[in-house]
């Protein structure tokens, strides 16, 4: 790390943006500044000990960023292009947690000419699933299948639907909705949301899993050509996607997504008692013999210096801050556009931040 703090801005005072300011701010290798328009929502992390930035329009945004060694975005989805080409603008490193494709696609052009590093997609997934997904499929001297697997899911859900938000509302219904990256046959393809259907049980616990958006970051682009098949799909519990088909297909509230995220926001409760599911798995060919190998681990809440921080909070906000640690140790590019499969999982499991995300010894692979 730098001799002296690097300053840096989080855009976003909400959940994750608390979180990304707490773990950074702890650390003391950054002067943290946090952004949002909302100044009620700056007032816990104005506790941390964060300065706080009351952000009304654009060009009290280009004050937050300019002159920052980094902008850590935790925007809705739909702010994260604009945010990125004001970075490259003004030379900043940027990095992002969205789920969106388009928005991904338009940062990655936005990279062929930049001074500074762009790398959305830094949370969990996208983000350390890509990480893990590349590792396991690097082990192979002919990779067949990668299938990924993620769930942020209720400790102890009691409604139909099996379900209790723990994040963005918006964010998931981009999930639920748009058209999702795959690689079928070796070729990129699109395959719908909600389908591609399956059930497994992991530690005595049955889950269902399908399709959903952007999970995948730039893998399938990674590895077109050279793997047969990529996917990935959410984990919950079963009978969730049934109630999301009725009401995104059936009740058509995909073409209204106001409306069901007011249905949703108002009828499903948020909570803090959350589990993080992860499961990744590859095989294909090794020294001629046909092998699988998977990574599997749970992440839950915590305490960090007497904050509590939901699972998704932390594992969120883990993928993020390690992703700047490592491009301020240098161990990443240092301009342009960057993947998450240009992070060592070592690399990132080593790092203070990125170690939440370890494997248990029994699930742990072998290099």
């Amino acid at each position: 790390m730098s001799l002296s703090p690097l300053p840096v801005t989080i855009l976003g005072a909400g959940k994750i943006g608390f979180a990304i300011a707490l773990l950074l701010q702890r650390t003391g290798d950054y002067v943290v500044s946090v952004a949002d328009q909302d100044s009620e929502r700056l007032a816990p992390v104005a506790a941390l000990g964060c300065q706080t930035l009351h952000v009304r329009d654009d060009a009290a945004l280009q004050d937050a960023v300019a002159g920052r060694y980094a902008v850590l975005n935790a925007l809705p989805f739909h702010r994260a292009v604009a945010v990125a080409r004001l970075c490259a603008r003004l030379g900043v490193h940027y990095f992002d947690l969205t789920e969106d494709v388009a928005s991904t696609d338009a940062i990655r052009e936005l990279g062929a000419d930049a001074r500074s590093v762009l790398m959305p997609q830094c949370g969990l997934a996208p983000g350390f699933i890509g990480v893990v997904g590349n590792d396991l499929a690097r082990r192979f001297d002919t990779l067949l299948d990668l299938r990924m697997r993620v769930g942020a899911l209720p400790r102890y859900p009691t409604n139909a639907l099996r379900y209790n938000l723990t994040w963005s509302t918006e964010g998931l219904i981009n999930e639920y909705c748009n058209p999702c990256v795959a690689l079928v046959d070796g070729q990129l393809a699109h395959v719908a949301p909600l389908e591609g259907y399956e059930t497994f049980t992991l530690d005595g616990i049955e889950y269902e899993a399908f399709n959903t958006s952007g999970g995948l970051g730039t893998l399938p682009q990674t590895w077109a050509g050279k793997a047969r098949n990529i996917d990935y799909k959410s984990v919950r519990y079963p009978g969730h996607c049934a109630i999301m088909k009725l009401l995104l297909n059936d009740l058509r509230l995909r073409d209204r997504r106001d409306l069901l995220r007011e249905i949703l926001e108002n009828a499903v409760p948020a909570t803090e008692q959350d589990v993080i599911v992860i499961l990744a798995s590859a095989s294909g060919m090794r020294h001629g013999q046909l092998l699988q190998q998977s990574y599997t681990t749970h992440i839950y809440a915590g305490d960090v210096d007497g904050h509590s921080l939901s699972a998704i909070q932390r594992a969120t906000a883990a993928g993020i801050c390690a992703a700047l640690d490592l491009v301020a140790e240098q161990a990443l590019p240092q301009r342009g556009f960057v993947g998450q499969e240009n992070i060592a999982l070592a690399a990132l499991l080593a790092n203070r931040h990125g170690s939440i995300y370890a494997a248990r010894q029994a699930d742990a692979v072998p290099a």
